[in-house]
């Protein structure tokens, strides 16, 4: 199964051994033995998987050889008869139409590229809408709600965060006083990300948070915008996205018109 490009995001999925098939059976020719040249090459390059000058001489005779059978069977009068059935002619029609779209498609994408300022707009917006902020944090872990109750307790008293850690914390940051790094939401349990999250630097939680890990007091230290990905490791996904909505515009205002 062949798609071009964005056809994940509009649904557009070609089949293209059977629009090959269909093209060959379309174009059959009285000479079963002399298959039309363009349609060889083809269904060439449907059965190798490859550009057809790559191929060596033993596929070309192996395809060759399975395309006279094709020309061979479908020029019998009994595959002539049942062409003319309706159900066939519909098949035979629509992945006829599915060709067309196809090259039109395709043809119109390469002739619509998305210019450099529509690809840095788009570069913008995306890192408005989805740039991570990013958080560095200290945890202390403990197995109950009444341990982490007390420890809030010790820490609302004056106790410092670093040195509980390293005494009471079960978990493997403990001993480098609770010390995560930094880190996004996204990284994170959605339980301890949402925490971390409602909390201002320097704050930590007067309400244990609790995770399939254990009860947790939290730290927030400090927090940052996360940093983009460079414009160019994502410009052909932005670019292709640009022109496969073009297209879509495009058929939606053939609708429009149609009344469709």
């Amino acid at each position: 199964m062949a798609t071009f490009p964005g056809s994940k995001s509009n649904g557009i999925k070609i089949l293209a051994t059977t629009s090959t098939i269909v093209a060959i059976f379309l174009s059959f020719s009285t000479l079963a033995q002399d298959p039309d040249p363009d349609v060889f090459e083809l269904f060439l390059e449907s059965r190798i998987q490859k550009p057809v000058n790559q191929a060596t001489a033993q596929e070309r005779k192996n395809v060759m050889s399975e395309m006279t059978d094709i020309y061979l069977v479908t020029n019998q009068a009994r595959a002539i008869e049942l062409s003319k059935n309706p159900r066939i002619k519909a098949e035979i029609e629509f992945q006829r139409r599915i060709i067309m779209f196809r090259a039109f498609a395709q043809d119109f994408l390469a002739s619509n590229p998305a210019s450099d300022q529509e690809i840095f707009n788009a570069y913008q917006e995306q890192i408005a809408l989805s740039s991570p902020k990013e958080f560095k944090a200290r945890h202390i872990l403990v197995e109950s709600q009444g341990e982490a109750v007390a420890l809030v307790e010790q820490l609302q008293g004056g106790a410092d965060f670093i040195e509980l850690a390293k005494e009471k914390s079960t978990g493997p940051s403990g001993p480098a006083g609770g010390d995560l790094g930094w880190f996004t939401a996204q990284g994170m349990v959605k339980p301890f990300s949402d925490a971390v999250a409602k909390l201002e630097d320097g704050e930590f939680t007067t309400t244990p948070v609790q995770t399939s890990f254990g009860w947790h007091v939290i730290l927030r230290e400090d927090s940052r915008d996360g940093s983009p990905p460079p414009m160019e490791s994502v410009r052909n996904v932005i670019k292709q996205k640009i022109e496969n909505e073009n297209l879509r515009k495009y058929i939606s205002s053939l609708r429009s018109r149609s009344g469709e």
